[in-house]
């Protein structure tokens, strides 16, 4: 039997979000174009999120990348960009 371990998510908490700001940009990598899609979300404020967790927008996974508390733990402005494939 194969004891790797496998890498699963689940679900950390379901909280409502607005968007700050959002765009797309697009870098050169490797042979050709790729966009790069990044959005700041503000929600209530969570105490165990980190950078290791994940968003799930529409449907798409987005990883964490930047966080900045509002005020003392009442809010906080979480940075994403969509995950690979």
């Amino acid at each position: 039997a194969n004891r790797a371990p496998v890498e699963t998510w689940v679900p950390l908490a379901t909280v409502r979000a607005g968007i700050v700001t959002a765009s797309t940009e697009e870098f050169i990598r490797g042979r050709g174009a790729a966009s790069e899609t990044s959005i700041v979300f503000r929600i209530r404020f969570v105490d165990d999120l980190t950078l290791a967790d994940r968003v799930i927008y529409y449907g798409e996974a987005y990883n964490l990348k930047d966080m900045r508390e509002l005020g003392r733990a009442r809010g906080l402005d979480i940075r994403v960009e969509r995950a690979g494939p």
